[in-house]
């Protein structure tokens, strides 16, 4: 889908996700740096492989921290984050050092998608690139100095780091105590018998394809990484860790959020009205309404989050859609007004729903920050400087330092929201609108169906169907049923749904009356929504983070020039049902701008409630800096203090197990990193170690 779209900025064109892999074969710039051709390929391996934001998250950290290790383990002053050796001399230093993060990434690449099922296609390609680099992909010593062996070093390193995080890499990162409470919804069938509506509930199909565009087996996907919280993380801080207890478990989670709305609690309303507001916006999705707006920067853009609950909901247009933006008089960059863009609200909506869902061929949201980053770079008004200061640094130095930071961001934002997913275990759309509308209305106790927890009657939105409305010419006949047997149920004007697209080529599915019992969210029907629960939206909260950590990294809140541009051609785009109707810019003038307009698509998109929405954007706004924080602290050097410090360099942290894993196998009582005492180096001081990791010591 995304192989023939492209963002521009200024008249730039950047790969918005496009294909971009081995120098030869795809017609990779020779300008490029080899950590930028590593992070490609490893961003066309998650294109390839299942949709598993959390598990990308965590390989593209593991992959660019290690191509960091590799250059800074070359001289004095930056601190590895995992591996690290004294008195490492190069021969070449530049070719050394190129070596061995090609070794490094192409290692762990290799282990990490063995059993993709792209790796079939992608296995080849990283052979491909090495040979073309002028490497042999069949050396695998990792004795001695040579920069091949110290990249396989590396590699070992966090492949067995890998093993001791808790994400549960050996049996392909499954689900350990977690279980759900509610038994599958079918979206097929109509209605939701929803026993439990504050806690998750599966999606049965007959058959799921994930964004990927993978056949999932067996009907009902699992919950995804619903124990996350408990992977070790990057810049997050002991301080910021809750550890709860649940079905005789610990759950551990950061940046605890509180509660979401829940029924049963004084926030029942809350919660009516926030899953309702997803069904009002789903009355935005047809580009034929005639509704137009000026989506340029004049209108959207520059909004301004808050920080109290009480405000959210003031923070969105309930009927009308959208947020609290401000717009900009003028590009700050440059002083130039912006160009008006009238474009059909429904168009508008829509892209931006598929634009930021990252699929199919999705390579996540963290994969999709990573190439954002990587269009940015490529500006040829962007200076390599860090923090936007100081001297313009070499490509590759400044890819593995950027790389590094972003990577350990994204990390902590999986880390950070699935830990309050799994935690808080929170209920989805689809099933609380259904099960909604199967209660009834809640407005008038005097009409039919009345039911405290129903939908709320608004008139031309939701609607009682009654022998009125579903007279021949009304706007509900088609509603009837057999023998009126539908009148009392709750209509809502919406998206109508995949069963109104035989062709998505050719076919939309517009909105209109649709009883809300069989709501579906702006989604494949092979797809609905992400296996896993909604509180809080990992998109919110990786877009954000990114977003600060972009505005440290560059020394700027504004893309170069004050503007990001993506351009979703008539016809071209749109991948659940044909469309957009006209051409449409999703413009930016902030990293901070895009990151919002992701966070809305998924209202529009049925995927999340306000709700979800802002707890998650305000999490980012901690987890960008800290990561920035902890980044920069790498790149000049640093540390603090706990008794496993097997360095010395004063702090627990990834450079001890990079100096126990260099010690691996040692024996006998003179093993420095024997940390348990027991005269060997092995898997179990790696545990301890990691046990005292970002300890209060």
């Amino acid at each position: 889908m995304f192989d023939s779209m492209r963002m521009t900025t200024l008249g730039v064109l950047l790969a918005s996700a496009g294909a971009a892999i081995a120098p030869t074969a795809h017609g990779q710039s020779d300008e490029h740096s080899v950590a930028r051709q590593w992070n490609e390929i490893t961003l066309e391996s998650i294109r390839g492989d299942f949709a598993r934001p959390v598990v990308h998250a965590r390989n593209l950290f593991h992959i660019s921290a290690a191509m960091w290790d590799a250059w800074s383990c070359y001289e004095t002053g930056p601190t590895p984050w995992l591996f690290g050796e004294d008195e490492l001399t190069a021969r070449d230093l530049d070719v050394d050092r190129r070596t061995a993060i090609s070794y490094a990434a192409y290692r762990i690449l290799v282990h990490r998608f063995a059993d993709s099922p792209g790796f079939e296609e992608l296995g080849p390609e990283y052979d491909a690139l090495m040979i073309e680099l002028g490497h042999d992909p069949a050396y695998t010593e990792t004795v001695g100095d040579d920069p091949a062996a110290i990249g396989n070093r590396i590699a070992a390193a966090y492949i067995a780091f890998g093993e001791q995080d808790n994400a549960n890499e050996r049996n392909d990162y499954a689900n350990q105590w977690y279980r759900p409470v509610n038994l599958p919804i079918y979206p097929e069938e109509p209605g939701n018998l929803l026993e439990r509506p504050n806690r998750w509930q599966p999606i049965g199909f007959e058959e799921f394809i994930d964004q990927s565009g993978n056949v999932i087996e067996g009907g009902v996907p699992p919950f995804l990484g619903p124990e996350w919280g408990g992977v070790t993380p990057f810049g997050l801080r002991p301080e910021q860790r809750t550890t709860s207890h649940r079905d005789g478990r610990d759950w551990s989670f950061y940046l605890d959020p509180g509660s979401p709305p829940l029924i049963g609690t004084d926030r029942e309303l809350e919660y009516l009205d926030g899953f309702e507001q997803v069904l009002v916006w789903s009355s935005h999705l047809d580009a034929g309404d005639d509704v137009l707006w000026d989506v340029s920067p004049n209108r959207i853009g520059n909004a301004e989050l808050p920080t109290d609950p009480a405000d959210f909901d003031g923070f969105y247009d309930y009927l009308g859609g959208g947020d609290a933006s401000q717009g900009y008089e003028t590009n700050p960059v440059t002083g130039e007004p912006f160009p008006q863009q009238f474009v059909p609200r429904g168009d508008y909506t829509r892209v931006l729903a598929e634009f930021w869902a990252d699929g199919p061929d999705s390579e996540t949201p963290p994969g999709h920050w990573f190439t954002i980053l990587n269009d940015v770079m490529d500006h040829p008004e962007f200076d390599r400087r860090i923090g936007g200061v100081g001297e313009v640094l070499g490509e590759l130095e400044y890819d593995v330092k950027a790389y590094l930071a972003m990577g350990g961001c994204m990390h902590d934002a999986a880390i950070t929201a699935w830990g309050v997913k799994g935690w808080y275990d929170y209920v989805r759309p689809v099933s609380v609108v259904r099960w909604m509308a199967e209660n009834g209305q809640r407005s008038d106790p005097k009409l039919p169906n009345y039911h405290p927890r129903g939908l709320r009657i608004i008139p031309g939105l939701v609607e009682v169907v009654t022998e009125e409305t579903t007279a021949p010419g009304e706007r509900h006949e088609h509603l009837a049923g057999a023998g009126n047997a539908n009148v009392g149920k709750i209509a809502a004007f919406c998206w109508r749904g995949p069963d109104f697209i035989n062709d998505p080529e050719i076919d939309t599915a517009g909105c209109g009356w649709t009883l809300a019992e069989s709501w579906w969210p702006y989604q494949r029907p092979t797809f609905v929504t992400p296996n896993f629960a909604g509180y809080v939206s990992g998109h919110s909260t990786f877009s954000r983070a990114a977003a600060e950590l972009m505005t440290l990294m560059t020394g700027s809140e504004y893309f170069p020039g004050g503007l990001g541009e993506y351009l979703a051609r008539r016809g071209q785009f749109l991948v659940f049902e044909d469309g957009p109707s006209v051409d449409v810019r999703l413009q930016w003038v902030s990293y901070r701008d895009a990151s919002d307009q992701c966070s809305l698509s998924r209202i529009w998109g049925g995927i999340h409630p306000p709700a979800d929405d802002l707890p998650g954007r305000l999490m980012g706004l901690v987890i960008g800096p800290q990561a920035w924080d902890l980044a920069v602290q790498l790149y000049e050097g640093g540390g603090g203090g706990c008794a496993e410090d097997i360095n010395g360099d004063g702090v627990v942290n990834a450079a001890d197990l990079g100096s126990l894993i260099g010690n691996w196998g040692c024996t006998g009582p003179d093993c420095v990193a024997d940390v348990n005492q027991d005269g060997i180096v092995n898997s179990a001081d790696l545990g301890l170690v990691i046990g005292a990791w970002n300890q209060d010591c």
